[in-house]
């Protein structure tokens, strides 16, 4: 029996943190949502954490900004109406919102090789919906912008339905809120595109959320040493639970990371996962895999004029350099089976979570990011 949300058709009014400038403090303001149009969900948020990406936007450094807007993108919650053609979703399904999607009809979607939709692929620049090419929020009959496809810092949101995921009502929503980015990001990065056969070496470079999250991938797939590379000496310590074996701190060394790896490892280690963003980290992670058969798995996203050189005699001897986006995780295909991962307990989620706080004091949030301090904070959207 599908649930009815007396809302349904409706206008809601509902909180929401508003983000009116770059770098100022969100503002919780009450907004009017309205309901979805075609092959678009209305959801209630339940639980948001904050990703980086979020901090990155808000703070808009080096991209367009658009403003004001509801940032926002790694949650979950339920249904609460859907728009004309969802036929696959209904009110009072559990689901996971994604900042990317999975349309099912592009060559993309259609590939087993690729999860980047030629439709629904992540836009930071658009801020409107793309039905319409207008924005389900207002506050006194002005817009307030979208971010990408998302915006889950309000209580309702609007999404298209090829940026749903449906899962498990099971699951508890307060934990596996986390696996709609960062967590699925780095875990998918080992297990789908890295691949470490059971026994082998890995290197992962950044031991952030999701740095970790490739680590916990490693674990899984049975490495049997995974090193951490961070210029953060205090993550070592964190690290240990999420299967990290041995620490490298490039900055107590006189030589390029990717030599000190070489020597730890008879060669070069089986793989490598960069997590920071950072061109001399990628180089790093490149150049110290294994010769003949060494995979690097680049997943930190870099500034937009940067660019690395390595030598091509790297490629020659057979290293391969890979590159991700998501994990290889396809949203609505393949999110609950890594929701399932976490209800059979090989996946441990738990220890992501650092820090809790109610919906108002979203700003402390951004405080934990900016210092650094834990891993994910999770807000409580009715609190």
């Amino acid at each position: 029996m599908s649930t009815y949300f007396s809302t349904q058709g409706q206008v809601i009014r509902c909180k929401a943190a508003v983000a009116w400038g770059p770098g100022k403090p969100l503002v919780i303001e009450e907004v009017e949502v309205a309901p979805p149009q075609a092959m678009e969900v209305r959801l209630k948020i339940l639980f948001t954490s904050l990703c980086h990406t979020d901090v990155y936007f808000w703070e808009a450094k080096g991209q367009t900004p658009v403003f004001p807007r509801i940032f926002g993108h790694e949650a979950a919650g339920i249904v609460e109406s859907v728009g004309e053609g969802v036929t696959e979703l209904k009110p009072g399904d559990h689901v996971l919102p994604v900042f990317t999607g999975e349309c099912k009809e592009c060559r993309h979607c259609k590939s087993e090789e690729s999860n980047m939709c030629d439709l629904l692929r992540i836009n930071t620049n658009r801020g409107v919906m793309l039905n319409d090419g207008k924005s389900r929020f207002s506050i006194n009959g002005k817009p307030i912008y979208h971010f990408v496809g998302t915006s889950t810092f309000s209580e309702y949101t609007v999404v298209h339905v090829g940026c749903v995921a449906k899962i498990d009502p099971e699951a508890p929503l307060d934990k596996v809120c986390v696996l709609s980015c960062g967590i699925s990001t780095g875990l998918g990065a080992t297990l789908n595109v890295a691949k470490p056969p059971k026994g082998s070496t890995v290197a992962i470079f950044g031991l952030g959320a999701v740095g970790l999250a490739a680590a916990e991938g490693a674990r899984m797939a049975g490495a049997s040493r995974i090193i951490g590379v961070d210029l953060n000496s205090n993550r070592f310590e964190e690290a240990k639970k999420f299967g990290v074996t041995e620490f490298v701190n490039p900055k107590d060394y006189n030589k390029p990371v990717q030599e000190v790896l070489a020597e730890m490892t008879d060669g070069g280690v089986d793989r490598s996962v960069e997590c920071t963003g950072s061109i001399n980290a990628m180089i790093s992670a490149f150049e110290c895999v294994h010769d003949g058969w060494g995979v690097a798995v680049l997943v930190g996203v870099p500034n937009k004029d940067d660019a690395f050189k390595t030598h091509p005699i790297n490629v020659l001897n057979e290293k391969t350099l890979k590159g991700t986006f998501f994990g290889n995780y396809k949203p609505r295909t393949d999110l609950p089976s890594v929701v399932e991962k976490y209800m059979n307990k090989e996946l441990e989620l738990e220890k992501f979570i650092t820090h809790e706080l109610p919906f108002s004091e979203i700003n402390k949030a951004f405080e934990y990011m900016l210092k650094g301090e834990g891993l994910r904070c999770i807000i409580h959207m009715g609190a």
